[in-house]
């Protein structure tokens, strides 16, 4: 390991470990390189891990469903608040690789919703509507972006956000 010195005195120093990572991957010879897809390869290692996905979007809304149920059994502070932010932050990160946009445009209109109105003014009615949407469009596994239905829930809560949002900073 590289030692250096980080004062003038030298008493003080600073441990590198060596990084050479070559032990850690297999070196593709030519004709393997040549033939080796990235995309190819990412794609399929999300096919091994997509027989998952349902279990990890469904353990992500009683993640949710439970920030929520906090907030509806000890009230509304700014740490339950963060609490569920997060969860929703997280679904809408993680909903389209899941194979769940829908979700992940309500998790987002969620947390657009919190980015916007400081907490105690928080619409618990609106709040609650879109994590019963949440729990109930993944318990519906409704995967599929031309879900007639959870399309229009999507399009509703979004209108009724905006709606919201306007009405709030028209009166400030």
């Amino acid at each position: 390991m590289a030692r250096e010195p980080i004062d003038p005195d030298g008493r003080n120093e600073v441990v590198k470990p060596p990084r050479d990572l070559r032990s850690k991957v297999r070196v593709l010879s030519g004709r393997e390189a040549a033939q080796f897809d990235p995309v190819k390869s990412a794609e399929a290692a999300l096919e091994r891990l997509s027989g998952d996905f349902e279990n990890w979007m469904e353990d992500e809304a009683r993640t949710l469903a439970a920030a929520w149920a906090d907030i509806q059994s000890d009230g509304l502070d700014e740490d339950r608040s963060q609490v569920l932010f997060r969860a929703a932050h997280d679904i809408k990160g993680q909903a389209s690789t899941l194979g769940y946009p829908l979700v992940g445009a309500v998790a987002g209109n969620l947390c657009h919703l919190m980015e916007h109105v400081d907490t105690p003014a928080l619409p618990l009615t609106l709040v609650a509507q879109h994590v019963d949407a949440i729990r109930a469009m993944v318990q519906e596994k409704a995967r599929q972006e031309d879900n007639p239905t959870a399309r229009a829930l999507v399009e509703r809560l979004a209108d009724v956000t905006d709606d919201f949002l306007t009405r709030q900073s028209d009166g400030k």
